[in-house]
């Protein structure tokens, strides 16, 4: 989730860097304080630089609350996220010139390859939770372990009822068909023509309310089956399984 910040700063491994390793971790928020922030003086730094300290912690946390981060010591990847945002916009308002010229990332890509957008999301964040989960309860989608699989639902949903087409094709008045009653077997006689018409025409209502129903029942197992069908991916792993 990282990699394109530390990409954009000339990290020295954008690629490998993990969050999780506490000597990498606190190796890049030195590195980006004495490269990019540089919020202290550098000889106000000693601190900062002490990473085999166990004071490091604490020295981090005056840190964050000098560069009035939202974030604590604690929210490890919030508050390096956030540290490395801070970076990115230091480094660009110090390099304007430089930078004024480039093209966006996604026009300097290969534009024949599809890009899934699922790829840059971090489906632990608690903020991705937090919205998914609001988006369920406005929805009334029903809620599943897997944020990622709701995220899915919500997609389904939103494209088979809520996009401009489905809405302007709902709301289009349907005009009725003509149909000859008299080509249409009741099945018994009532005694009376008007009662035979009149069975004839809820005959042929409920007939109809019976292919809306199966028509929704058949959107629903394909709703169903595009979620729990395809293997479940892990973007963060890089790996597919069931």
């Amino acid at each position: 989730m990282f990699r394109r910040k530390l990409t954009a700063l000339d990290y020295h491994n954008p690629g490998g860097f993990d969050c999780t390793d506490e000597t990498q971790y606190r190796n890049c928020v030195v590195w980006l304080e004495d490269q990019k922030i540089r919020h202290y003086k550098i000889e106000d730094r000693g601190n900062l630089r002490n990473i085999p300290s166990s004071d490091w912690p604490s020295a981090y946390q005056k840190y964050l609350q000098d560069l009035n981060c939202p974030f604590g010591v604690q929210e490890k990847q919030e508050s390096v996220d956030w540290l490395l945002g801070l970076a990115v916009r230091y480094e660009y308002g110090d390099n304007v010139d430089k930078y004024k010229n480039c093209e966006p990332l996604a026009a300097s890509s290969n534009s024949d390859k599809a890009v899934d957008p699922l790829l840059n999301l971090d489906s632990s964040s608690p903020d991705f939770k937090a919205g998914v989960t609001a988006l369920v309860n406005i929805l009334k989608i029903q809620r599943h372990d897997d944020y990622l699989v709701m995220l899915k639902a919500i997609r389904i949903l939103i494209q088979e009822r809520l996009s401009p087409e489905a809405i302007t094709k709902a709301s289009q008045s349907v005009e009725g068909i003509p149909v000859a009653l008299d080509k249409h077997t009741l099945g018994f006689d009532t005694g009376d023509a008007t009662l035979n018409e009149a069975a004839q025409i809820l005959r042929l209502l409920h007939i109809e309310e019976l292919r809306e129903l199966q028509t929704r029942i058949n959107e629903a197992i394909v709703a169903v089956q595009a979620i729990i069908a395809n293997p479940k991916t892990d973007h963060r792993l890089g790996k597919v399984g069931r």
